[in-house]
């Protein structure tokens, strides 16, 4: 993924009401951007400490909040991608390419695909009757402030009804007979694993490990992220217990 201009290095200030951000200019002056991310942010934006950042520029002077946030220096001095409308074309750029061992995108990509009353952001397979539908998660739970830094990045940063969802409708593909993949695209730079976060959603780590008993495939792969391109990198292990 691309960047033309290059993202714009920035001073984080705040974040409030859930999609907005104050970030500080090179120059001095102070926006409000938009923050694409539903989730908590937990240990991506840090209470009370401003943080440098990253956002893009849309170019549209009509959008009521031209920029965007797209990444934040976390603890440790790590990074992580909180623009969770870039995953799935993430992904999806690098299954296109063939890029990702095991996915084979040569008979077809769908994306948003429902199969009974689930809806998945991506399926394999000829239009009309896909074989493999494949969720995916924007992973950056890492390490806090004061916590040590063990490369292993978690999902979710918050309670999540909706995963929880997702697994279960994961699980039913395979009962019947189909493939089905959770993907967690890691956007952060200190990742050496990926796993569930029992100790905020345990009702979601284990039905990850039930999902996974049951024949769902779990992959993550790490994001590497600069300036002018985010890309998925390498592959990750996946730790449930």
């Amino acid at each position: 993924m691309k960047f033309s201009p290059p993202l714009q290095a920035v001073t984080l200030l705040r974040r409030y009401k859930r999609f907005l951000a104050d970030v500080r200019l090179t120059d001095g002056s102070e926006i409000t951007v938009h923050c694409p991310n539903t989730g908590s942010m937990r240990h991506c934006v840090l209470p009370g400490v401003e943080q440098a950042a990253l956002i893009s520029d849309s170019g549209n002077a009509s959008r009521k909040y031209r920029h965007t946030l797209e990444a934040v220096q976390v603890a440790h001095g790590h990074w992580a991608g909180v623009n969770t409308a870039r995953t799935n074309a993430l992904v999806a750029e690098a299954l296109l390419a063939g890029r990702l061992d095991g996915l084979d995108p040569t008979i077809g990509v769908e994306r948003e695909v429902t199969f009974g009353d689930s809806r998945f952001d991506l399926a394999l397979g000829e239009r009309g009757a896909p074989h493999t539908f494949i969720e995916v998660k924007n992973v950056t739970l890492g390490a806090g402030p004061d916590d040590p830094d063990d490369g292993m990045i978690r999902f979710p940063d918050s309670v999540t009804l909706r995963g929880q969802k997702h697994l279960l409708g994961l699980a039913e593909v395979v009962r019947q007979g189909g493939r089905a993949v959770l993907f967690f695209c890691v956007q952060h730079s200190g990742a050496l694993a990926a796993g569930p976060a029992g100790h905020i959603d345990p009702v979601y780590a284990r039905m990850l490990g039930d999902a996974a008993g049951a024949g769902v495939e779990i992959m993550a792969w790490k994001t590497r992220m600069a300036a002018d391109e985010f890309v998925l990198d390498r592959p990750l292990p996946v730790v449930l217990s």
